[in-house]
């Protein structure tokens, strides 16, 4: 890889670091103690790391768009056919985790981004647009991009899938995880445009969070055990 995208890696991982750095250096120097502000520090450093992303990877980019030219039809068309098969890789995925597995349904990760949300709705940036963005450019563009120039698509897509399992540490539903990656990896190599895969993944997460709000918890805990019986049997 060139120097570019190791340094939107970097970029990323020192975003994630200074997340949770900063709200704990300004609690223990100021006894600063707000969880509104940590999520405006939290959403500041993800913008910050998109647009340090997107300045790093403008030649790769406009050179991407220039040799792949897509319509907005077609743009659309693969936004919704990508979510539809991320969707279908993940159900596969959770009727493997729950009934092979055992594995029950729910990930701590969507509950604790609702709440997030709930306490303050600007925090829906990040998940929806600030995550997809960055996870996209990395997994897909910078990784799987990388690995495919040198092997085959099944092995590129199986290491970048599992690195992007691995990397969102909820290592009980790595199944779903790695489903999704191999779905949006497809779509990335059927258009060559990297701007797909980032707008299925928005799309998705912004369905999940949107959905889960304007449910009540209780009532999307019983649609969810309906759904279960319908699907899985119990």
């Amino acid at each position: 890889m060139n120097k570019r995208y190791w340094s939107v890696i970097l970029l990323f991982i020192a975003a994630q670091v200074l997340s949770v750095a900063i709200p704990i250096g300004l609690h223990f120097t100021t006894g600063f103690n707000n969880i509104t502000g940590v999520l405006y520090i939290n959403i500041a450093v993800f913008v910050l790391a998109v647009f340090g992303s997107l300045a790093l990877l403008r030649p790769h980019l406009r050179q991407e768009k220039e040799a792949n030219p897509i319509s907005a039809g077609k743009l659309i068309g693969w936004t919704v056919i990508g979510i539809f098969l991320a969707y279908g890789a993940q159900l596969v995925a959770m009727t493997i985790e729950m009934n092979v597995l055992g594995i029950p349904q729910g990930s701590e990760n969507t509950s604790d981004i609702v709440e997030l949300t709930r306490i303050n709705p600007l925090f829906f940036i990040i998940p929806v647009f600030t995550a997809p963005i960055l996870e996209e450019l990395i997994f897909r563009k910078i990784i799987f991009g990388s690995l495919h120039k040198r092997m085959n698509f099944l092995l590129s897509v199986f290491i970048s899938s599992l690195i992007f399992a691995l990397v969102h540490l909820e290592f009980q539903h790595l199944l779903i995880y790695f489903g999704m990656g191999v779905a949006l990896a497809y779509v990335y190599v059927k258009t060559k445009r990297i701007i797909v895969p980032i707008l299925v993944h928005m799309g998705m997460n912004g369905i999940v969070i949107f959905g889960q709000l304007m449910i009540d918890p209780e009532e999307l805990e019983r649609m969810q055990q309906e759904l279960s019986l319908i699907l899985f049997g119990g």
